[in-house]
């Protein structure tokens, strides 16, 4: 992709919100400081090749080959760049079915994924195929509400992980939707539920105050909002509940948001929600700017590749 091209892909879309003290125009006119990048996807589905051209909805989009260079392109820009997936990488081509998730796992591991959270879909092959596939993704799968002592991937999913970029400490943890009614009991066993809104309160609480993250980031498979059910666990009510949280990527509803939602926290501070839809055919990009004292602000658009 020339620079130009991506640049005005980039700026078409952008959601500007102050965290800090600072006022942030544009990518082009971004402050002096420390800068961090978020890439992420959602609901991937094992969607491997690009949509082809007679596709009615989706044609030439997608496809890993591309989004590997752009993600490649953006990391020349900004070393400081995390890759994150919120879920469902499982189910939805035949290359799930032939492979059982290995292909998934090792094409993200060439993209070097920093970390990915756990869909329903994920859980297709069981809880016993999806830790089959684990020796083949080179990142840390992120899930907080969902207790897997009982089971085989006991030790193998973390509720959350720091990452340190530039000096600064990012916090992300994980949280995934309730399973039952969505995935057969005998295909996620022993896995406890447990309510994604009360975690998400204790993780924010511990990555801020006890591990001093600067940046704390949920990666949720629960959905962006319900609206036949307002009072469901939704990406929009963990932000309202919720403090300490800059950004919530989402998956699940496969919501397409062109940028960042910016909504309130339970201490009317900003909060990012962000989700791009399905089938790789978007990339999420958020970019953080920190002043000397970490204020920050941010800016978001969602690419199409």
């Amino acid at each position: 992709m020339k620079r130009r091209d991506f640049i005005q892909q980039t700026t078409a879309a952008t959601a500007l919100v102050t965290i800090g003290g600072l006022t942030l125009p544009s990518f082009s006119s971004a402050p002096k400081g420390k800068h961090i990048t978020i890439l992420h996807t959602n609901d991937v589905h094992s969607h491997i090749d690009p949509f082809g051209p007679e596709d009615g909805r989706n044609p030439n989009k997608g496809g890993v080959a591309r989004r590997a260079s752009l993600v490649q392109a953006i990391r020349n820009e900004n070393p400081n760049t995390l890759l994150l997936d919120a879920g469902d990488i499982f189910q939805g081509t035949p290359y799930f079915n032939y492979y059982g998730g290995e292909l998934e796992f090792k094409l993200m591991s060439k993209l070097k994924y920093d970390a990915a959270t756990i869909g329903n879909h994920d859980f297709d092959n069981g809880i016993d195929g999806l830790y089959a596939q684990l020796p083949h993704a080179k990142f840390d799968f992120l899930s907080a509400n969902y207790n897997f002592s009982n089971t085989i991937l006991d030790t193998h999913v973390k509720p959350y992980k720091v990452f340190i970029k530039e000096g600064l400490k990012i916090g992300v943890f994980g949280v995934g939707i309730q399973l039952d009614g969505l995935v057969l009991k005998d295909l996620y066993k022993e896995t406890d539920y447990l309510n994604p809104i009360e975690i998400a309160q204790d993780m924010s609480r511990i990555l801020k105050e006890e591990e001093h993250c600067d940046l704390v980031i949920c990666l949720s498979h629960i959905g962006y909002k319900y609206s036949n059910n307002p009072n469901k666990p939704s990406d929009l009510i963990l932000a309202e509940k919720t403090k300490n949280i800059d950004l919530i990527i989402g998956g699940h509803t496969h919501t397409f948001l062109p940028k960042p939602t910016v909504t309130k926290n339970a201490e009317a501070k900003n909060v990012l929600v962000n989700q791009v839809g399905c089938y790789g055919i978007n990339l999420g990009r958020i970019d953080f700017y920190f002043d000397t004292d970490k204020n920050k602000t941010a800016n978001g658009t969602s690419i199409i590749v």
